[in-house]
């Protein structure tokens, strides 16, 4: 850990990791932590067989139920080991593994459209029907609704994913229950559960912190844990997928409206791994510089 004094922040409230890229994923106790973000984050995507474009919630209007089917690893992860299988449940329960033969018909039928199951290449995967090499860049799309505030209104556009990659922006994002509370007083009416922004860290600050907290560390290091350093590199611009239904939460354009309208439609913050290591709920949170 760094020998700069440190300011503790908060702790470690909930852990997230999403192995299939846009599918709902699962809460953990603990997780290891690489140049990656969390082991066996968004390791799986869904390839459309058409275009050969990441399928993502982002564009609703070509995958509509993404959110229904939720993705879980099989096996504990390790930075040393290969990518454990992964298992996706179909919304009227229905469960496929990452290893099966008639994967790529299953999910096809499922999604109403032809794909086939990728994951990222590190000299560590097995059990998949397609492999993406390391240099590769993925794209993908994403949709933008009329939302009054932004640039861009009602049209569907193109980016590329860091390479080899199926992260949108950052290896890791951050959010505080500081954050969300604010939302909820802006917009009673709102659920606003982290699931909703599929933060891998929720934290809850220490002492009496009210608003949009998270913003202020931008450009600055936290150690959390006795392990891991991440570099808060920017805010969280956020998108369509937030007024997405998904398990209990109902549909609702009024979450980013909310979000646009008070924080520049940004909710949480991203983040880059200085140091890796092990981060359980119940860490503390400290501002290193």
């Amino acid at each position: 850990m760094s020998d700069v004094p440190q300011s503790e922040i908060g702790m470690v409230q909930f852990l997230w990791r999403y192995p299939v890229k846009s599918m709902r994923g699962e809460t953990l106790s603990f997780a290891q932590v690489n140049a990656y973000g969390l082991v066996g984050d968004r390791v799986y995507a869904i390839l459309d067989g058409a275009d050969g474009k990441v399928a993502t919630a982002k564009n609703p209007k070509k995958w509509p139920n993404f959110f229904a089917f939720q993705a879980s690893l099989m096996e504990p992860v390790s930075d040393n080991e290969m990518v454990p299988r992964v298992r996706i449940t179909f919304p009227d329960g229905t469960m496929v593994i990452s290893e099966q033969k008639d994967l790529s018909q299953v999910l096809s039928k499922a999604l109403n459209r032809e794909v086939t199951l990728a994951v990222t290449e590190g000299g560590r995967v097995t059990g998949v029907q397609s492999t993406m090499p390391a240099s590769w860049v993925a794209q993908s799309e994403e949709y933008w609704p009329d939302i009054e505030g932004r640039d861009k209104r009602d049209t569907v556009t193109d980016f590329s994913l860091p390479t080899g990659t199926f992260f949108d922006g950052a290896m890791v994002h951050l959010l505080t229950t500081a954050t969300l509370n604010r939302l909820r007083d802006a917009y009673p009416e709102g659920l606003f559960d982290a699931p909703r922004f599929r933060p891998n860290l929720v934290v809850e600050p220490g002492g009496d912190e009210q608003g949009f907290i998270e913003n202020d560390w931008i450009g600055h290091t936290l150690d959390i844990g006795e392990q891991v350093r991440l570099k808060i590199t920017g805010s969280c611009g956020r998108c369509v997928m937030t007024t997405l239904a998904q398990g209990d939460l109902p549909k609702d354009t009024g979450i980013l409206r909310t979000a646009v309208q008070y924080n520049h439609g940004n909710v949480g913050v991203y983040a880059s791994v200085a140091q890796g290591g092990t981060i359980r709920c119940g860490d503390r949170v400290r501002l290193a510089d």
